[in-house]
Order: structure tokens, then sequence, then C-alpha cells
């Protein structure tokens, strides 16, 4: 059975995700970690986008273990304004390797 896509950002942003027909919360920052805790624990949910700015206002433990589990998947995205951009973690890898130009 397939899962729910949830969608965690900004009005505009969560706009499109909706129209791809993913749920969508817009919350306060404040509001943000409850959220994310309650949706990790729903075994309905698949997936957890979130926007770099929504994935800023988490407590860097909540955030690393989140991301760092995969359960459910959590996926940090650029906001469609490009607001916050989440770090590039591809060219952080290749520098560590020492495969960068």
């Amino acid at each position: 059975m397939a899962g729910r896509c949830v969608f965690i950002g900004d009005a505009v942003s969560a706009a499109g995700w909706r129209l791809a027909g993913a749920d969508c919360h817009t919350p306060a920052a404040a509001d943000t970690p409850a959220l994310v805790k309650r949706l990790r624990a729903d075994a309905d949910v698949a997936l957890v986008v979130i926007t770099a700015a929504q994935a800023a206002a988490l407590p860097a433990a909540q955030r690393d273990t989140a991301i760092a589990e995969q359960r459910p998947p959590m996926l940090v995205v650029a906001d469609i304004l490009g607001h916050v951009v989440p770090p590039d973690r591809m060219a952080a890898l290749k520098r560590q390797l020492g495969l960068a130009e």
C-alpha cells in the first residue's frame, strides 16, 4: 500500500506541492518540531518533503536524526522563491573525496 507524501514549507511552494497530490502543511517555525515528530510516527506517511527554512527551524539533533534514519524518508528542498537553499551535499562529498574541480 502506498503512503502519503507530506510537504512542510511556505504557502507558495505548498500550492505547487498540493497540485502534485501532497498533503501540505505551512506551520509557524515554532510548531515545526512537533509536526515532524507526529509525521514520523505516522505509519501512513511515505515521504516528508521539507523546505530548508522549515528544516532550519528544527533542533539540530531532531533534524539530523530524521534525515539519517529515513523513516520515513525526509527530503530537504529549496522554497520556490529561493529564500533559503539547502546545502549542496554532493559538492561537499566531492570535496571530501578530492574530486572537486
